[in-house]
């Protein structure tokens, strides 16, 4: 019989060749994507014509796959993880983030259910305990990891949708939404998209849209008059960071004013719930632990790896009743302990795990320090580019958010080009007030001074480029 520890040494040989390839190649894109042009130099159809469009019958060696992978695909890359993108909300990888979502692939867990993996289960429990605390919200909040903040919102709005249903006696597992009472789902007017995306799964229709200040906070007057104007089960979707101003909503008055309708508060807190963490800035969110759910994403803020969202919900019980499922070949524990009772899937890789390591290097102060960092690089960014000729700051500049203009439209959207075309700096184009914004979004751990620095540089160089033509 041959020795069984023969055999596994073998079966782990057949990794080593092509993880070695990976690891170098790996750690050349790491050591290499703070100095490379930002933007992708090549387009999807480019990409899929360098990787072969025709599948071989016989297939080729792993590592010559891994090296065909590397050199078709590095081109269409986006290297997000510079500390000079600041195109959209996504933060570069902790180190330690991505050493443990390595361990992640390699032990390849199913997380859904505590008998299948203990260990992920455990994690995942530890690790939420840590964000409900960290964050300042309710004691024995459920928290459950999710592919981010959509389905973050997805899973709390359907917690609050069954809830607020149940409530007026409508069983939405026995009796569906075919016939049940009109749902009032109330949102700002400047809310993220995503919360109309995550209402629209749910059945919820086209939410009911209460103005909102110049800043993109809801306005509490209009709000209560809009409770007031009907009645019956309601959710309302609350702010902790406004993607163009990251402006926070006044939640101390706009909770009280739901709860005493009876309605259920979500708070979209995908990067600014992170504001809670930090001394210095968690009066932004002072109140906010009064409502009823919360997501965020621990790849934007926290810096691990994608993907990662974070949906909280006080009511455990609410929660595991919206999302759980049962099966004859499940082995479950008790109810409401197992992973998969907290979001929509049942297999899912163990996100929580990097979330623990970050949490676990930083601790409670290192967190802070990340994000007072980052919105002291906003602030940086902001007085620097602001103090350019022509340049004009839209936002009150209170988080991790900066919005400038210049002096139309067509010269602004020209700055973003010019921008893209160099290749240092990434900050995209939108729409803020009727007006081309470029928008900084700072959520890089590695946005420093020196970074900053080169930032507005770099701005400075496109203005007087674009000005001057």
């Amino acid at each position: 019989m041959a020795d069984r520890s023969d055999d596994q040494q073998g079966w782990g040989a057949r990794y080593d060749a092509v993880l070695d390839a990976a690891n170098v190649h790996a750690r050349a894109w790491l050591s290499g994507v703070g100095e490379r042009s930002i933007p992708p130099g090549i387009v999807p159809d480019e990409v899929a014509d360098r990787l072969g469009r025709a599948l071989s019958d016989d297939g080729e060696p792993p590592v010559e796959v891994i090296e065909h992978l590397v050199t078709a695909a590095e081109p269409g890359l986006i290297a997000s993880g510079s500390p000079r993108f600041f195109g959209w909300v996504i933060g570069g990888t902790q180190p330690v983030a991505l050493a443990a979502d390595w361990l992640v692939s390699a032990w390849d867990q199913n997380s859904g259910l505590s008998t299948i993996s203990p260990t992920a289960a455990a994690v995942e429990a530890v690790a939420g305990e840590w964000l409900v605390d960290l964050l300042g919200l309710p004691a024995g909040s459920e928290v459950g990891f999710t592919t981010g903040a959509t389905m973050a919102q997805f899973t709390s709005m359907a917690a609050a949708r069954d809830e607020v249903l149940r409530r007026v006696g409508w069983d939405v597992e026995t009796a569906g939404m075919s016939g049940a009472p009109r749902i009032r789902f109330i949102v700002g007017e400047e809310r993220h998209a995503t919360v109309d995306l995550a209402g629209r799964y749910l059945g919820l229709g086209s939410p009911i849209v209460v103005p909102s200040d110049a800043q993109g906070r809801i306005r509490v007057d209009e709000l209560s008059a809009t409770l007031a104007a009907g009645d019956g089960p309601a959710i309302v979707l609350l702010q902790a960071g406004n993607i163009h101003s990251g402006a926070f909503d006044d939640f101390t008055a706009a909770i009280a004013v739901a709860h005493q309708a009876g309605a259920w508060v979500h708070v979209d807190g995908a990067f600014g719930l992170w504001a809670a963490a930090s001394p210095a800035l968690r009066h932004l969110t002072a109140g906010m632990a009064d409502a009823d759910s919360w997501s965020t994403d621990a790849h934007k803020t926290l810096s691990v790896p994608y993907d990662c969202g974070i949906a909280i919900v006080r009511d455990g019980t609410a929660m595991h009743r919206a999302l759980s499922m049962q099966a004859s070949y499940l082995q479950t524990a008790e109810a409401g302990a197992d992973p998969h009772e907290k979001v929509p899937e049942l297999s899912r890789r163990s996100r929580g795990i990097p979330t623990w390591a970050v949490l676990r290097s930083l601790g409670r102060n290192g967190v802070a320090r990340l994000v007072d960092g980052l919105a002291e690089a906003a602030r940086g960014i902001a007085d620097g580019v602001g103090a350019l000729p022509g340049v004009e700051v839209l936002n009150e500049v209170v988080f991790t958010q900066v919005c400038i203009a210049l002096s139309d439209d067509t010269q602004t959207e020209a700055l973003s080009a010019r921008l893209w075309s160099d290749g240092e700096v990434l900050a995209m184009t939108s729409r803020w007030h009727d007006r081309a914004v470029v928008r900084f979004s700072v959520s890089n751990w590695g946005t420093d001074a020196a970074q900053v620095r080169r930032t507005i540089d770099a701005v400075a160089r496109a203005r007087a480029s674009v000005v001057s033509t």
